[in-house]
This record gives structure tokens, sequence and C-alpha cells, in this order.
């Protein structure tokens, strides 16, 4: 009888997000790799019920889960992909993985508020409860040690990797910019930091393309920085787009803009890379560890700053960067990252 694997993957619930993607590439992953030696389970929301197809197992969320899990003896290894999972690793008799994708509530809360207070000690409970922790970045482990230094001894880092598509020929999204355009991908929050960006369309025709969930708050930051540098009828916040949407501003930009002031990993920036295409990025976090030195990093924020990386960075780029962002984001994939987290299983079936 093959050992039974559990991955949580109830933060898939929410579409147009890192965890959702995460969620879905690394499950199918791990049944394309793992079927043959492993029963494979996923714990979902209803809307993701089958979404790995009949040779997986599914457990359905329930809202008491987070205070007891039934199925506590069923699984021989319960890999909590994310630090969201309703139930945690006191709530399973297996072993235990968990992956932290990052403790950006450090760098967004004020230091000693109730609320920063109250994730960490939830942070502690589970990394302590762990039997393996993994971070998704050095800077995460980093962080991780740093907090919780119980988890010296079993963390590992383990990159996500990235799935490559193309729109199919002939598509075009509901809005289509005008002439060269900057496009920036991600939650429309005030971690992302796009309003920096908003400077960078004074003096030429350039658009500014934003797509992601938005809070409505920080739209309205964005939209009075345009109005502010007179370019409002150039920046166009979209809102969640599909994949085909996403991968033809991705192959159409100018440029892939990501100023964001805390990031575990940042997904879009290999996704981004795949297509050729230069890459701008704060220098805060995980992002020059993942864009490294195919990147180009905006070290201020200050508007006249920016615009010298960006025109120099584009220049830069003309001379065989498309090639050269390519060939590094080629480093990330999920069959690396599915392969290394089934090594981990079986290390821990091993202790079992």
């Amino acid at each position: 009888m093959k050992p039974s694997l559990l991955l949580t993957l109830d933060s898939m619930r929410f579409a147009n997000t890192g965890l959702h993607t995460f969620g879905h590439s690394l499950g199918r992953e791990i049944l394309r790799q793992g079927d043959a030696a492993l029963a494979v389970n996923a714990y979902t929301y209803p809307s993701q019920l089958g979404f790995l197809g009949a040779a997986a197992g599914y457990v359905r969320h329930r809202k008491f889960h987070r205070w007891f899990f039934p199925l506590r003896a069923r699984f021989d290894v319960v890999h909590f992909t994310d630090q969201y999972c309703r139930f945690g690793p006191a709530r399973v008799g297996g072993k235990t993985v968990m992956t932290v994708h990052d403790l950006n509530q450090l760098y967004e809360q004020p230091a000693g508020s109730r609320k920063l207070e109250r994730h960490m000690r939830r942070m502690q409970v589970k990394i302590a409860g762990a039997d393996r922790v993994v971070a998704i970045s050095h800077f995460v482990a980093a962080d991780v040690v740093r907090h919780f230094p119980a988890a010296r001894d079993k963390i590992s880092v383990i990159y996500n990797g990235t799935d490559h598509s193309c729109a199919p020929a002939g598509h075009r999204p509901a809005v289509v910019p005008d002439g060269a355009f900057l496009f920036a991908l991600g939650m429309v929050c005030a971690k992302k930091n796009f309003h920096v960006l908003v400077p960078l369309l004074r003096g030429n025709d350039r658009t500014l393309v934003i797509a992601g969930i938005v809070k409505e708050e920080y739209r309205q930051v964005i939209l009075a920085a345009a109005a502010a540098c007179g370019v409002s009828e150039r920046v166009v916040i979209t809102g969640p787009v599909s994949q085909h949407d996403k991968d033809w501003y991705y192959a159409h930009c100018e440029a892939f803009v990501f100023p964001s002031l805390a990031e575990g990993f940042g997904l879009p920036v290999i996704e981004a890379m795949h297509h050729g295409k230069p890459v701008f990025l704060s220098a805060l976090t995980s992002l020059p560890e993942i864009g490294g030195t195919a990147a180009y990093y905006f070290d201020s924020f200050e508007p006249a700053a920016m615009a010298r990386v960006l025109e120099r960075g584009l220049a830069h780029f003309a001379d065989g960067g498309a090639a050269r962002v390519r060939s590094h984001a080629a480093q990330f994939t999920w069959a690396k990252a599915g392969a290394a987290y089934l090594d981990l299983y079986r290390s821990c079936l091993g202790e079992a």
C-alpha cells in the first residue's frame, strides 16, 4: 500500500493570487512525479474539488477543521503548502512539512502592533509543530530563522517554479494600450507600491497598465498620483485578468515594472523574463535574490532616479537582454520544485 500524502491547497480558493498559482502548479507536479509512489490527496474548498483529476483523492474544507480534523491519523505526510491553512501541524498525526512563503507582516505592520504580535504567535506555534519547514527563498529562510530560531535545523529552501505560457494567436485583451506601455501585475495594494511608477510617464507617451485584484483605497492613491503628474489618461488599472490576457501584456509590454516593498519570491518577475522582457524591481526583500543580475533595480523611489534606471536599463537590455533573461528564468521550474518536495517527503517517511 502506498504511503498517503495530503497537500493543503485551500488557499487556491482565491484566483489571481500567487498562492493559487503555487498550489495549482505544485499540486499537478507532485501528482505527475509522485503518483507511482504516493497516494496523493488534496485539501480544498468545494470549487477546487477534482482539479487534479481522478488520480488524486480529495478532502473538503470544513469550518470546524480549525478545532478538530477528523482525518488526523489517515495521512503519513501532510504538506501545509502555505502558512495559512485552517488547521496546523498539531491537528494531524503524520509527519508534517510546512512551506512559508513570507513573513511580510514584519514589513507591513508597525513593530509591536497587536496584529503583528498575534500573527507571529500563530506562526511560532505552526513552525514549532512542523517536522520540516520550507522557505521559498533564502531571504524568507533568514527571516524565519531570525524570528524563530528553533527552525534552524529543520529549514530548507525550495524555489518556486514558473509556468511559461503564451496567449493564443490573435488574442487581445479588452484593454489594449495605444503605443508603448509599462506593465505591472499584482494585488493593487499599498505593499506593491505601484503609485511610484506613475512619474515614469512624464515626458513621454508611455501608458502604465496595472493588472490584479484591486483594493479600492489604494486605487485612489494611484489615481491621485496620476492626476498630480498630469497623466491620468495613461494610467490603466484593469482589475484581475485572465491567463491569456496576462500573457499578452507580458509579451507586448516595453518593460515589466515591480517596485514591491515586500515579496517572499515574486512569481511575476520570472514570468515576465520567460517572455524575454526587461524587468525593473525594487531592491527590497527577496527580489534581488530572484531577479539576480538579469534584472534592473530601483535603489530609490525618487522619480528622477527611477527614470534614470528605466532609461539606462532599456538601453542596456537592447544588447542581448532577451536571451539573458530567458536563460535566467529557465532555472526556475516546477519540475525541480516538485522533485525537491518529493525528496523531502521521502526523507520524512524514512524518519517515520
